[in-house]
């Protein structure tokens, strides 16, 4: 009996050093950092001075949506408004309410495009990264060269080869692509940054943990999703991030035509091209549209720092 419980302390299973690592990785208590007082002073007030310099779009943004019309069109603009009003909200729900598409409709396209591209590609671009990182095969370096080429084109570049991609693709039987959906999500999935985070950060794992787990009878799935994925945590939060913003704010673009399939963004621009008139509803608009992403970062941005910082990603 005792000579059992020397080899579990001697040779520990996977299990085991999948916690020392993830321990390792992500530590609860915080480090003393060898600074003195006036040091500490003097980085609080520059990381302060650039924090209200990022913070003032958002904070100006926000505040306009409360401003009544007569004080948005202040010159010098104020950051706070004087007298605080909640019509300019009011005013965009009865205008979105007066369309023939409902509000609701227009919020559902967003969240279902939203969600259903962000999770398929979090689980896509883990699934690709994986052998990238961790196995051998032939051209394994071709591909990720290609993935790094890939970086470099901006969405206006892959716009019109993608739209003849889903247009091929929409003459399969039973399938349609333009018009849909699918014709913005599919893209999605293929995200180039979240293979290319994925796999640098895949590659912090020790081999050995993945070995251990071989040795104790471990399928591929299993190494996967119970030791792999866990530990790449702050990567795949990043890329719900970086993902969730993109997806959030698309309009559709030349991909979806019908007007019931139109996301929230492509609805509340309408409202902005109204006209001075609407200016307090465009400002309500821009609220909304940068409250939710701006959420979401808040939210998982420890992680996301934590995941450029072991990616190499400057």
């Amino acid at each position: 009996m005792a000579s059992s419980s020397s080899n579990t302390l001697k040779h520990p299973t996977w299990k085991t050093r999948l916690k020392q690592i993830r321990f390792r990785l992500f530590p609860r208590g915080s480090r003393r950092l060898n600074r003195s007082v006036s040091g500490n002073v003097m980085l609080f007030l520059v990381l302060a001075t650039f924090g209200l310099f990022s913070a003032y779009p958002l904070v100006f943004t926000v505040a306009n949506a409360f401003k009544p019309l007569d004080e948005i069109f202040i010159f010098p603009p104020r950051l706070f408004p004087r007298n605080w009003t909640t019509a300019n909200f009011g005013d965009l729900f009865n205008l979105m309410g007066d369309s023939w598409v409902p509000f609701s409709r227009y919020l559902f396209n967003t969240m279902f495009i939203t969600f259903a591209g962000t999770a398929g590609h979090v689980i896509l671009a883990s699934m690709a990264a994986y052998p990238l990182a961790k196995h051998r095969f032939p051209g394994k370096t071709l591909l990720f060269t290609l993935v790094i080429y890939s970086l470099m084109f901006s969405a206006q570049v892959t716009m019109i080869p993608n739209y003849m991609i889903m247009s091929w693709l929409g003459h399969l039987p039973f399938v349609q692509f333009i018009d849909s959906h699918l014709a913005i999500i599919l893209p999605a999935f293929a995200f180039p940054l979240g293979l290319y985070l994925m796999k640098n950060f895949m590659q912090t794992i020790p081999t050995t943990l993945l070995e251990a787990a071989k040795i104790d009878g471990a399928s591929e799935y299993t190494i996967f999703w119970q030791v792999v994925m866990p530990l790449v945590k702050p990567a795949w939060l990043t890329l719900i991030i970086l993902l969730f913003q993109s997806l959030w704010a698309t309009d559709g673009g030349t991909f979806i035509y019908s007007e019931e399939l139109k996301p929230l963004s492509y609805a509340l621009s309408q409202v902005v091209q109204a006209g001075i008139a609407r200016m307090g509803a465009a400002s309500a608009v821009s609220a909304v549209m940068l409250v939710v992403p701006v959420t979401v970062f808040i939210l998982n941005q420890a992680r996301m720092i934590e995941t450029m910082s072991h990616s190499g990603l400057k």
